[in-house]
């Protein structure tokens, strides 16, 4: 299984036009405000300090850069893309938001895989439904990251992680339950992530 063996911040995009040129693959990071983007990216590198974490939805508003495995045969590029469906922000703010997504998601041609997070407790909301159809529309290929997994008993994380599964009319090994504060589902996510950068390097 593949290891994260060192992560940098890079840098923040506040529109398409200041996202990376590179050839290393991208890996992205999307979800609602506050299901716990920036946690994950902490966990997943083994860096609780590399993504700034905040009890205050809306703070990613930039896509924001991580290099990670420097020269390795692993390398690629994390991208913390801003968080959606955060009401109290003005409507030009989530237009621009809104903006800077679709166009990164539509023009990314190093864009590998996104890594699709919602929260685990409850059940997708417009927003994600939203993000789901943008995805599958544009084939752009994705796994369902279940954040939050600590907050329920663990008889219940399995029926949960079936109803994301089904809502989102997606097979169940789509939906990795995850929990940064636990320390529980990562195997299985680095295991997603060599198997795409495999797949990406052979293609």
């Amino acid at each position: 299984m593949m290891v994260i063996k060192n992560a940098v911040y890079v840098k923040g995009a506040g529109s398409y036009s200041q996202c990376i040129v590179s050839d290393v693959p991208q890996i992205a990071v999307a979800g609602k405000s506050n299901v716990g983007k920036s946690s994950f990216i902490n966990y997943l590198t083994n860096d609780g300090k590399l993504a700034r974490t905040s009890k205050l939805p809306g703070r990613t508003r930039l896509i924001n850069y991580f290099l990670i495995n420097d020269g390795d045969e692993w390398e690629f590029l994390l991208a913390d893309l801003p968080g959606y469906g955060f009401a109290r922000v003005s409507d030009a703010e989530k237009l621009k938001w809104a903006d800077l997504l679709e166009k990164y998601l539509s023009n990314e041609l190093k864009l590998a895989h996104v890594f699709f997070l919602v929260d685990i407790r409850h059940e997708p909301t417009k927003d994600d439904a939203v993000m789901y159809n943008y995805l599958f529309r544009n084939n752009v290929p994705f796994t369902v990251i279940a954040t939050k997994a600590d907050k329920l008993p663990k008889s219940q994380v399995k029926n949960r992680c079936r109803s994301i599964a089904n809502f989102f009319k997606l097979g169940e090994s789509n939906v990795l339950p995850v929990s940064s504060t636990n320390k529980t589902g990562l195997d299985a996510v680095l295991s997603k992530l060599e198997q795409v950068l495999t797949a990406y390097r052979d293609r």
